[in-house]
C-alpha cells in the first residue's frame, strides 16, 4: 500500500458513519463512556477527573448542548523542524484522531461536539525567541487544515481554533497581566527563581531559540521559566477552559486533563513533532516524531497529492 492509497482511505474512513444504537434512557452515561474509552486514552483517569467529564457530560445535555472539550497548545510549529512555522502531517493525523475520538458522540447525540484548540501563541515570541511572524503564519496554516478536515466530519462536530490573547482587550492589557503574574511567581520563590529538574532543563533546551545574550547568562532557563510559570497564572487563559461545562484534554499526562495522546501510537506534541508513517503489517501507521526520533531514523519520502491539502508540507511524507 503506497503512502497516498493509505491517507487517502483514512480519511474516507473518517467520514464514514457507525451506525450505532440511540439509547435516551443511558445518553449520558454512554457520552461519558466515550469520552473515557480506552481506545483514545493513553493513561488512567483519576476519579475525580472522571467526575468532572461525567458533571461536564450532564450539564451540557440538560442543556441541550455540543458537549464541550478544550486542548491548550503552544500555537506554533517547532523551529528545529524544517516543516516549520507552519502544520504538517502530525497536525492532520491529531485532527483525524481526534475526530475519531469525538465521532461517536456525535452519532448518538443531536448537538454533537464542539472541540476547542486553545492557542498559547501570544506568549512564544518572549519564552521561545520566535518571531510573530511565524506564529501568524502556524495560525493560519492551522485554519487552513481545519478547513481541510470538514467536509470528512460529522456535521454536529464543531472544531475551533481560540487564542489565549484574543481574551484580552489589546496586546498591553496581556502584556500588563503576564508582567504581575511573574512579580507575583517570583515573590512566593527562594531567591525569586524556580529550582529546575533534568526534565525541565531538556524541555527548555528543547524549544527555547537561545538568543546570544541567553547563551552568557547562566540563568537563562530560570528566567525563562519563570515567565512560563507567570504565563500560567494570567487571567485570560486557566478561566476559558477550566470551567464546569468543558473537558480539557491534553497529548501527555498534565494534572486535571485527560491524556489521549496525537495518534493512536503517539503521544509527542504535533506542534513539536513532525508526522510520518510506519509500515505495519499489509498497511501503514500514523505516528508523530521528536527532532531527536528524526535525526537517528531512517526513512524514504514519498510524494502526496490530495486534493485541497495545499501547502509544500503536503507534499511528500516520510515512510519509515
Amino acid at each position: 500500500m503506497t503512502a497516498q492509497e493509505y491517507l487517502l482511505e483514512q480519511l474516507q474512513k473518517t467520514k464514514q458513519p457507525l451506525d450505532l444504537p440511540k439509547s435516551e434512557a443511558l445518553l449520558e452515561d454512554e457520552i461519558t463512556r466515550l469520552i473515557l474509552s480506552k481506545k483514545f486514552r493513553k493513561y488512567s483517569v483519576s476519579e475525580e477527573q472522571a467526575n468532572h467529564i461525567k458533571s461536564v457530560v450532564s450539564i451540557c445535555v440538560k442543556e441541550n448542548k455540543a458537549i464541550q472539550g478544550t486542548l491548550v497548545f503552544g500555537g506554533y510549529k517547532l523551529w528545529r523542524l524544517q516543516e516549520s512555522p507552519k502544520v504538517d502531517w502530525a497536525e492532520l493525523f491529531a485532527l483525524m484522531y481526534y475526530t475519531n475520538w469525538m465521532k461517536p458522540i456525535c452519532e448518538i447525540y443531536k448537538p454533537g461536539v464542539w472541540f476547542d484548540f486553545f492557542s498559547d501563541d501570544v506568549v512564544v515570541p518572549i519564552i521561545n525567541n520566535i518571531s510573530t511572524t511565524d506564529t501568524e503564519m502556524y495560525q493560519s496554516s492551522f485554519k487552513k487544515l481545519l478547513e481541510f478536515v470538514k467536509p470528512y466530519q460529522p456535521d454536529n462536530l464543531t472544531m475551533t481554533l481560540n487564542r489565549v490573547g484574543d481574551q484580552y482587550d489589546s496586546y498591553e492589557a496581556f502584556e500588563k497581566d503576564l508582567n504581575e503574574q511573574i512579580e507575583s511567581v517570583s515573590a512566593s520563590l527562594d531567591g525569586g527563581l524556580p529550582v529546575l529538574n533534568d526534565a525541565a532543563l531538556a524541555t527548555l533546551d528543547l524549544n527555547v531559540k537561545v538568543t546570544e545574550r541567553q547563551k552568557k547568562d547562566s540563568l537563562w532557563h530560570e528566567k525563562v521559566q519563570l515567565i512560563h510559570d507567570g504565563y500560567a497564572q494570567v487571567k485570560g487563559r486557566r478561566p476559558y477552559y477550566r470551567t464546569p461545562d468543558k473537558f480539557n484534554v491534553f497529548t501527555t499526562p498534565f494534572p486535571g486533563m485527560l491524556s489521549v495522546g496525537t495518534t493512536k501510537d503517539s503521544i509527542m506534541k504535533f506542534w513539536v513533532g513532525a508526522g510520518a508513517l510506519r509500515n505495519h503489517k499489509d498497511s501503514l501507521r500514523q505516528i508523530i516524531m521528536s527532532p531527536n526520533q528524526l535525526s537517528k531514523t531512517i526513512f524514504q519520502w514519498e510524494k502526496i497529492k490530495l486534493d485541497n491539502l495545499v501547502g509544500e508540507n503536503f507534499e511528500k511524507i516520510r515512510v519509515l
